[in-house]
């Protein structure tokens, strides 16, 4: 089975939680505060890993949760930090962000590493918190949690040369002699329902991967037929290689069918029409395919190269080859994102985005105010609710964000409920 797409979620490990301790060693007077800080969390990280060639495991497992970091210990020891999580995805993996549609990273070379979920950073020791007016603190806080986010994972098949054309124009049987490929070959359309990949040599040694791409139809771009399922795969192929049906025993007209081909790859990218095309007019030992090839040379405007072929008979298929190969020596790999352009020439982007509010405030069904905001949730995590003086800590954070003025303009009186996340507070004006 070849699975090319698959939603998953994945959470960066939580940061470890700072300790409270002080220094109890005999003859040592006023020993001071010696609790550790907590370790950090470990990250999330994709690694191409050569061998891979579908995203299956993904079907099997689809939440990657990474560890969290160790604890701070007393006597100033600080927590060890966790060791990233390695998550193996083959070559031509996309990530995507699910919430933000954002491409978080486009994986191709093997060993190219990604980080898709930062681990939070371990909590402060109470040994972080000393200052003059305070010297021994009963503060510590707890680890950040960890990233967390679904995303989307999209394999685009890594291949020089892509086979296009209607159903059943012979792209599979041209692969399976030009390659040792074993694609699916019967008389009926549609009987390559996902990418074969084959390595193709040519007689002076030179050599490329060809991929024999699923049938299109009119209206792909759209979904229609494996639509989308087949054009993901065709953007990262260099070299376009047409398959028209010469023979017109479908009863469609070749010409027609090289139009409709390539209007479907203008309207699913339009940079798919900078990629070079060759025109390869298949089925040549049937009778009326040296007419039609006539016909269509005089309906072709652009000058793609044209070479007659009977993938059967292997008729043409050595000059074919030949070509191909010229043509993948002088043409360069097209970026898939500008992600990718900006990173290589070490460019800075800036864009202004919104500030987002600190916090918001609602009002529930039984009267109390709830308090949601990712800044606040984030702080709410982080505080150890064990000490006192963490507690006073929070409060005093929350007074400096607004968040105390803000209720009271809402009308929040003495002796209110005040909720955040699962758990409650009374307000005191």
């Amino acid at each position: 089975m070849f699975v090319d797409q698959v939603k998953i979620f994945v959470k960066g490990g939580d940061g470890g939680n700072g300790m409270v301790a002080f220094r109890r060693e005999k003859y040592v007077p006023k020993g001071g505060p010696a609790g550790g800080d907590g370790g950090r969390g470990a990250d999330v990280v994709f690694v191409v890993e050569e061998g891979l060639r579908t995203l299956m495991d993904f079907r099997y497992q689809r939440h990657f949760k990474a560890n969290r970091g160790e604890h701070g210990m007393s006597k100033g020891q600080h927590g060890r930090g966790a060791e990233d999580m390695v998550v193996k995805v083959p070559p031509g993996t996309v990530v995507i962000d699910d919430d933000t549609k954002e491409i978080i990273a486009d994986l191709t070379e093997h060993g190219q590493r990604a980080v898709v979920a930062k681990g939070g950073r371990g909590g402060r020791g109470n040994i972080r918190f000393a200052t003059p007016a305070n010297p021994a603190p009963e503060i510590s806080e707890n680890g950040e949690p960890g990233q967390e986010r679904y995303i989307v994972l999209e394999l685009k098949v890594l291949a020089d040369v892509g086979l296009v054309g209607f159903p059943s124009v012979g792209k599979s049987t041209l692969l399976s002699i030009v390659s040792a490929a074993k694609p699916k070959i019967a008389e009926y359309h549609f009987t390559t329902i996902v990418p074969n990949l084959g390595v193709v040599e040519t007689e002076d040694g030179r050599s490329f991967v060809m991929a024999d791409l699923p049938g299109l139809i009119e209206g792909a771009h759209e979904g229609v037929g494996l639509g989308h399922q087949f054009l993901r795969h065709i953007e990262r192929t260099r070299v376009i290689v047409h398959v028209i049906d010469m023979s017109g025993l479908e009863g469609r007209d070749p010409y027609q069918d090289y139009v409709t081909i390539n209007q479907e790859l203008k309207e699913y990218n339009l940079r798919l029409m900078e990629r070079p095309q060759i025109v390869v007019a298949n089925k040549m030992d049937m009778p009326e395919s040296e007419e039609n090839l006539k016909k269509f040379k005089q309906q072709l405007k652009e000058d793609y190269p044209i070479f007659p072929i009977s993938a059967i008979t292997r008729q043409g298929l050595r000059d074919l080859l030949f070509a191909i190969a010229d043509k993948l020596q002088t043409t360069p790999e097209f970026p898939l994102h500008e992600l990718v352009e900006e990173k290589e020439e070490q460019r800075v982007v800036y864009k202004h985005e919104k500030q987002e509010q600190e916090f918001d405030i609602t009002r529930d069904s039984d009267g109390s105010f709830v308090l949601t905001g990712e800044k606040l949730e984030k702080l709410f995590k982080m505080t150890n609710f064990s000490r006192d003086e963490s507690v006073k800590r929070f409060a005093r954070q929350l007074r400096s964000m607004g968040i105390d003025d803000a209720l009271r303009q809402r009308g929040a009186s003495n002796g209110d409920i005040v909720r955040i996340m699962d758990y409650e507070f009374e307000f005191v004006d």
